[in-house]
């Protein structure tokens, strides 16, 4: 089988045209290496790209990437109609079976149901939704993307849906759906934890710094306690800039602070070794579609606390070590902490096996298989209940 990936290239996201490895997000990284594990696939990734940049041929033996230069013109002002047709080009020079947008954040999911051929598309994030909680004006970013979401969601056969909470969001606006979760890189199951316990509990708040995260409620939340006797040190993990009132007023709560650290973007290697030092991760955003993070810590058999948003749930129902309270209980996240931290912090041993079952790549990736057969029977059929020739 010929599957043609639509997704976006991280080198043009974040505009590093001079590096020559290409890279993507954890999410596609991670369902890539699934896909190596799947003799009969032969995976295309497609990527438009705003500078021309030099990239290799074959990501792996069985799976090949074509890097699309299109001008400004070409995408957002336009409704992505130069991405549109790049795509369309390269993909009639691929010929796939099936073609599969990476999300609907950009030109991906677009793309894949104007394509022409059979196509699919992952929901990462769910655009109305963030219109909805950024309260996006007519005409901004998320605005328009949320109208080309449900255009593209129209048209596709079909959209994988990391959660519940996804689905139920976007079923009404699909032809069909299926409940696929976003795979954990293998790195995370590969060296397990070494069962070090620090003496002084460690708790972690990973992703970027902004409004709808919320580290600064969660940092009224711990420096209360902090001040009523609790004894623990906490990390915070992510970009965070000072470019905005948010961001400023986080950056100097953190700073010369005896208890609290704030320790930047972390490589997965990296976040790996800051997980297994710590003993808990505090996750408190308001927007999650998934929360991959919370499978990545509960991989390394991390304790976890969080709310009841989006997929959290999905990830921690009968899961060792994670506890979850209603959205936005505040006092509720405190007394669980406190609970926890007061019977010494203890870690869970079985996460890890959970997580590797529901997550692992090759896992994910071979419910994918699945689903791309099933569509192409779908359309099969389809051809022969109308009378057209195949």
């Amino acid at each position: 089988m010929k599957v043609a990936l639509l997704t976006t290239e991280s080198r043009d996201f974040y505009k590093e045209y001079h590096a020559s490895v290409p890279y993507f997000s954890t999410p596609v990284e991670a369902l890539l290496q699934g896909f190596e594990k799947i003799s009969d696939l032969e995976v295309h990734l497609v990527s438009c790209v705003r500078a021309r940049m030099t990239s290799p041929e074959k990501l792996a033996p069985n799976v090949f990437f074509h890097p699309l230069y299109v001008p400004k013109i070409g995408w957002m002002r336009t409704a992505y109609f130069g991405c549109i047709r790049a795509v369309r080009g390269k993909l009639r020079e691929i010929s796939p079976d099936i073609v599969h947008g990476q999300g609907t954040e950009r030109e991906c999911a677009i793309a894949a149901a104007l394509s022409g051929y059979p196509n699919v598309v992952t929901l990462h994030g769910i655009m109305t939704e963030m219109v909805s909680v950024l309260r996006a004006r007519p005409g901004s970013f998320y605005w328009f993307a949320s109208l080309l979401e449900s255009f593209s969601l129209r048209r596709t056969a079909g959209g994988f849906c990391n959660s519940r909470f996804t689905e139920e969001a976007v079923r009404a606006r699909c032809r069909k759906t299926w409940q696929v979760p976003n795979p954990i890189r293998e790195k995370f199951f590969v060296k397990p934890w070494s069962g070090n316990h620090p003496v002084k509990p460690l708790i972690m708040n990973v992703g970027t710094v902004c409004a709808y995260k919320r580290q600064n409620e969660l940092l009224d939340v711990l420096e209360e306690m902090h001040r009523n006797g609790s004894q623990f040190k906490v990390q915070f993990v992510g970009a965070a800039t000072r470019a905005n009132a948010y961001g400023t007023r986080f950056l100097d709560r953190v700073q010369n602070s005896d208890y609290l650290s704030y320790g930047g973007f972390k490589t997965a290697a990296e976040l790996i070794s800051s997980f297994d030092a710590a003993s808990a991760l505090v996750h408190v955003s308001a927007v999650e579609t998934f929360g991959l993070v919370v499978a990545e810590a509960l991989a390394r058999n991390l304790k976890f606390f969080g709310f009841k948003v989006g997929g959290v749930p999905d990830i921690a129902q009968g899961v060792e070590g994670a506890e979850i309270v209603a959205d936005g209980d505040w006092n509720g996240l405190k007394n669980a902490i406190g609970a926890w931290a007061q019977a010494g912090a203890p870690r869970p041993v079985s996460a890890s096996a959970a997580m590797r079952k529901k997550y692992h790549p090759e896992v994910v990736a071979r419910r994918h298989h699945e689903i791309y057969r099933e569509v192409l029977q779908s359309c099969s059929s389809l051809v022969k209940q109308r009378g057209d020739s195949p």
